[in-house]
């Protein structure tokens, strides 16, 4: 317990997030389950804000919303995106030039450096597992996160439902793997949460919205055997 106390004091991080970004949900979760091991400070570094329209932008000079991006958060990451994380010296000054981002390597990050007891691992210690666990969480990203958008964005009817159907089709792939660790409640089986469950949590818990802003036809079929192990 010593040796993680000390670790526990020497990691911290500056976090660059955004409170309505589901890629930057998944280092939350990380961080949060790895609290007692990993602190960092939460840092809004973009968004959206209403401004007077002075320069008339807008062509009808009345007010307007404008994307913004801290500073911070462009000079540490070349694409500018969230989650960011930025590692902090023992004065507590950020090394930007040691950042990191993407929203699945910063799960792996924060679960290398929390280096907790195998049951809390997020990535499993196990080289077989391991491996099974970030491939899984690459295809749910690809299958059951990115098309996602592709429902909500999409004008042609044909290109939602398209997206739609690939997006199922990753939650029963998904359903079919984690049924058979037994019980279904996680991808490892028990209450272990891994990197692969973290990769899709924040979608799953949004997928609501597609019958509310695509109708009954956008509900994902909870009901189908497929899913069934999902469901649970």
């Amino acid at each position: 317990m010593a040796s993680q106390s000390a670790k526990q004091a020497a990691t911290k991080l500056r976090y660059l997030s955004a409170w309505f970004c589901p890629y930057a949900h998944r280092a939350t979760i990380a961080l949060e389950h790895h609290a007692d091991l990993v602190s960092y400070e939460w840092v809004e570094a973009l968004g959206w804000e209403q401004r007077n329209d002075k320069n008339n932008v807008t062509g009808t000079g009345k007010e307007w919303w404008y994307h913004w991006k801290a500073d911070e958060l462009t000079r540490s990451n070349p694409s500018g995106l969230v989650p960011t994380l930025i590692p902090l010296d023992e004065e507590g000054k950020p090394n930007e030039e040691k950042s990191v981002y993407e929203s699945l390597i910063t799960i792996d990050y924060i679960d290398a450096l929390a280096n907790a007891e195998e049951q809390q691992r997020l990535v499993p210690s196990d080289p077989y597992l391991a491996a099974k666990c970030r491939y899984w969480a690459d295809k749910v990203n690809r299958e059951c996160c990115s098309p996602y958008y592709g429902v909500l964005v999409r004008t042609d009817e044909e290109e939602r439902m398209e997206n739609f159907n690939k997006l199922v089709s990753g939650l029963k792939a998904f359903s079919r793997e984690i049924e058979k660790n037994g019980d279904g409640k996680t991808f490892l089986g028990g209450d272990r949460l891994s990197n692969t469950d973290i990769s899709l949590m924040p979608w799953a818990f949004r997928y609501y919205i597609f019958e509310h802003y695509r109708g009954e036809e956008y509900a994902i079929p909870y009901d189908e055997p497929e899913l069934h192990a999902y469901k649970e």
